[in-house]
């Protein structure tokens, strides 16, 4: 009986020792995914501030889609009558 009473015990510490090494190793793999989700935003925020400075210097950009736009319009217009539908 002594001896089933401290088998039981190892084998309880064995499993206590494996879940929480189990857990560390999920919370070791949650923490690196982080850090490399954080490294790859950084990188995402730079490249945004680039096209946010490139996109400033095309001043008047709005005339000129709303001119294309109506050119457009026109086009298809124009094509409406000369093919008659």
């Amino acid at each position: 009986m002594l001896i089933a009473s401290a088998t039981g015990w190892q084998v309880g510490l064995a499993l206590g020792i494996v879940v929480v090494a189990v857990a560390a190793a999920i919370v070791i793999m949650i923490v690196l995914l982080a850090m490399r989700i954080a490294k790859q935003a950084r990188v995402a925020e730079e490249a945004l501030e680039v096209v946010r400075r490139q996109t400033v210097e095309l001043a008047g950009i709005e005339r000129i889609n709303d001119s294309g736009v109506r050119i457009l319009h026109a086009a298809r217009a124009l094509r409406k009558v000369a093919v008659g539908k």
